[in-house]
């Protein structure tokens, strides 16, 4: 039996880390996958991290080494007696049992910290929004879902600068894929413009036929040991979905997972989609299910090595 596929997404508080990966999640069935959120090994509540001067993003005020051993643990089929951190009181709560599915999906802040956080994962994925962006994303969220007030997320943006220097954003060398959302024309959230650098540590599908080096639609240029990826947020929805389209038909043996679309997020209650981030799901899952192809045919791309991982189609170039 193949042993499940482990994709972290890692990125600061606010980045879009959950819209990207619950979207995942719905288009391969809750059934197949196990959630990890890294904030859920913070090793101090918020009333503690206050008294101790510390913030989240310290890797001292969190138990990495605790994640590390937990993927690993479903990475071989074992369950896991997982902590739980609640965001709207700030504490710790009872643990949680985790059973291992077919594709574990991990978000945190600093889930790419050390190297055997890193070698848990199979894909890893940063996200670097710009910071006004994702300084409002946050504000949003914050006060209306996790019970701050607007003072209250100014302040910790603040306190927090220093740490995200030094712990989140050097996570960025390490990943294999590296997003960024940006505001398009009209500035509506469904119109982003996304900046995909895929790196040669993954093989990724080869989109080249449907891309030009420059102009107003997607383009692809290629650099040292990696590929730039640009999405308008404004990208005709045929070109979209031929894109898209064009991703799905190298995955044929999961053509079942179409019965979801993707792209789809919340704006309040109500449900809009996005042509680049449909275009970045399909990215991702393209990954996810053509790694679990190659292992459960004898191939392990993704072994404990360290070294680069690769997948089943061609680079792009």
């Amino acid at each position: 039996m193949a042993r499940p596929i482990v994709l972290g997404v890692v990125g600061d508080s606010g980045a879009g880390k959950t819209t990207l990966t619950r979207g995942l999640a719905r288009v391969l069935g809750e059934r197949s996958v196990s959630y990890v959120s890294g904030d859920d090994y913070h090793r101090y509540g918020r009333v503690q991290r206050a008294e101790l001067g510390i913030t989240p993003l310290d890797p001292q005020a969190n138990h990495l080494d605790i994640l590390s051993q937990h993927l690993r643990h479903l990475r071989g089929w074992e369950p896991v007696l997982k902590p739980v951190y609640d965001h709207r009181s700030g504490t710790l709560q009872a643990p949680r049992h985790v059973r291992p599915r077919q594709f574990v999906l991990v978000e945190g802040l600093l889930n790419f910290h050390t190297e055997p956080l890193r070698s848990a994962h199979d894909i890893r994925v940063f996200l670097a929004p710009p910071e006004t962006m994702r300084r409002a994303w946050k504000m949003t969220r914050d006060c209306t879902r996790r019970g701050y007030t607007t003072h209250e997320v100014l302040e910790e943006l603040d306190l927090r600068e220093r740490d995200v220097g030094a712990y989140v954003r050097p996570q960025h060398a390490y990943a294999d894929i590296v997003v960024c959302f940006r505001p398009g024309r009209g500035d509506r959230p469904e119109h982003l413009d996304a900046e995909v650098v895929l790196r040669d540590t993954l093989r990724h599908p080869d989109l080249s036929p449907l891309l030009g080096p420059s102009g107003r639609g997607p383009t692809l240029v290629r650099r040292e040991s990696e590929s730039v990826l640009r999405i308008p947020g404004d990208t005709h929805p045929e070109l979209a979905a031929e894109l898209e389209e064009s991703v799905w038909q190298r995955m044929q043996y999961a053509s079942h997972l179409r019965v979801q679309r993707l792209g789809e997020f919340m704006v309040g209650t109500e449900l809009r989609r996005s042509e680049s981030l449909a275009l970045v799901q399909a990215l991702l899952l393209y990954h996810l299910v053509s790694t679990r192809t190659a292992i459960g045919n004898g191939i392990d791309p993704h072994a404990f090595d360290g070294g680069p991982v690769s997948g089943t189609d061609s680079v792009l170039h």
